[in-house]
């Protein structure tokens, strides 16, 4: 073994967030997925200039759930407007489906219109120290403010993870911000994303992104999803009932609560519906808040066109900003803005839903089977399977390997 990968592993067993685009995954696309619109050249949120993506993520232990010490798997991921140098506040709002969840600040963004510093995504019960280690991250970099209320999102992962032994630090946050970088976004099982689970199958971070035509303007949309909600009978990709296709391959326990293994015939197998999704929009778009509410609104039909339904336990929550207007939170002096008329806006709509159902179906396209807390085993969405499926109704884009 190499001493580089030898030393990997290493900081991979200690729970120290990894290059995870070390190992690039295929995405829908790759595997002849038909989708709508013509994404950017990364077919990632970073297709909006300036936006920049890190992730910290934490695996550690394995076998019987012992809370405060494992197994854990979890993270977190921090997504900049303006790149991780750049305090300029950006418009923007907010929209929830569902509200079984949690995204702080928005009081705030919605009274002001303005979103100032990164967003950052991770479990439920790790929300709060996420959001004081932003506040200190921000103070020890130089960034001058008299008060903070950062966007700090999040998603249950407690099935997989020791979601109560509160394994998420401020050191964490700390090396999701640090390592925030534009280019290519990993996927799947990483940071925030890494305990999710999505329509039964692994789920976690996703992202894509479409560019209008010139004669619409040319601007970008760029969608990245943690996405931890679904049922399977319900899940349905590029108009194929997926989910029906592949009905076995359910979340099941490996083991019985003592540790023990268990055999085939007597595995438990956990339900599905409950859970939830956080998608974070970026667009270069010159659009003011109200109009990026629409934006965030339109997330729900790109949830919907998967057999999403917004269910009571879910807490569908979706933030849209646009890197449009520099400066327009100057305190000191009137600001002139540019705006795009509403009546050019439905393209941008069309794009955010066309990002948004292809951010989700990278997630699990990427993600990799996990054993986590208890034994539970989530079975990865199987790429040869839904291959099969689309070309069963005639959906497979055969050029594609």
């Amino acid at each position: 073994m190499s001493t580089t990968i030898r030393f990997a592993l290493i900081l991979f067993a200690l729970g120290e967030p990894l290059d995870a685009q070390a190992r690039p995954r295929p995405r829908a696309r790759d595997l002849g997925v038909p989708l709508d619109g013509t994404p950017g050249p990364l077919n990632a949120i970073t297709d909006v200039a300036g936006v920049t993506v890190g992730h910290s993520t934490i695996i550690r232990g394995q076998g019987k759930l012992v809370v405060g010490q494992g197994p854990v798997r979890t993270g977190v991921t921090a997504v900049f407007p303006r790149g991780a140098t750049n305090g300029d506040p950006v418009f923007g709002g907010w929209f929830t489906l569902n509200g079984n969840g949690e995204m702080t600040g928005t009081t705030w963004l919605e009274e002001s219109g303005f979103l100032a510093g990164p967003v950052l995504i991770t479990n439920t019960h790790s929300v709060g120290i996420v959001r004081d280690a932003v506040i200190e991250w921000l103070v020890k970099k130089g960034f001058q403010f008299d008060w903070s209320l950062p966007v700090v999102a999040e998603t249950w992962d407690g099935s997989l993870n020791d979601i109560n032994g509160f394994h998420v630090t401020k050191q964490h946050t700390f090396a999701a911000l640090d390592s925030a970088r534009g280019g290519r976004v990993a996927e799947g099982n990483v940071g925030g994303g890494t305990g999710m689970i999505c329509n039964q199958f692994k789920g976690g971070i996703g992202t894509s992104s479409r560019r209008l035509p010139a004669e619409r303007g040319g601007y970008t949309v760029g969608v990245l999803v943690q996405c931890n909600y679904g049922s399977r009978s319900r899940l349905a990709i590029a108009g194929v009932p997926v989910g029906q296709e592949i009905p076995d391959l359910l979340p099941c326990y490996d083991s019985i609560p003592g540790g023990a293994p268990v055999s085939a015939g007597a595995r438990r197998c956990a339900g599905g519906d409950a859970g939830s999704i956080i998608i974070v929009i970026a667009t270069d778009a010159p659009l003011l808040p109200h109009q990026l509410k629409r934006i965030a609104t339109r997330a729900s039909l790109g949830i919907g066109r998967l057999g999403g339904t917004g269910a009571n336990p879910s807490g569908d929550i979706f933030v849209a900003f646009s890197t449009a207007n520099p400066g327009a939170a100057r305190p000191d002096a009137t600001v002139t803005v540019t705006l795009l008329p509403n009546e050019r806006i439905s393209p941008l709509f069309e794009a955010t839903i066309q990002a948004t159902e292809e951010a989700i179906v990278n997630a699990m396209v990427a993600a990799e089977t996990m054993t986590g807390a208890g034994g539970l085993k989530v079975y990865a969405l199987p790429s040869d399977r839904l291959r099969a499926a689309l070309r069963k109704y005639n959906r497979l884009v055969e050029s594609r390997p």
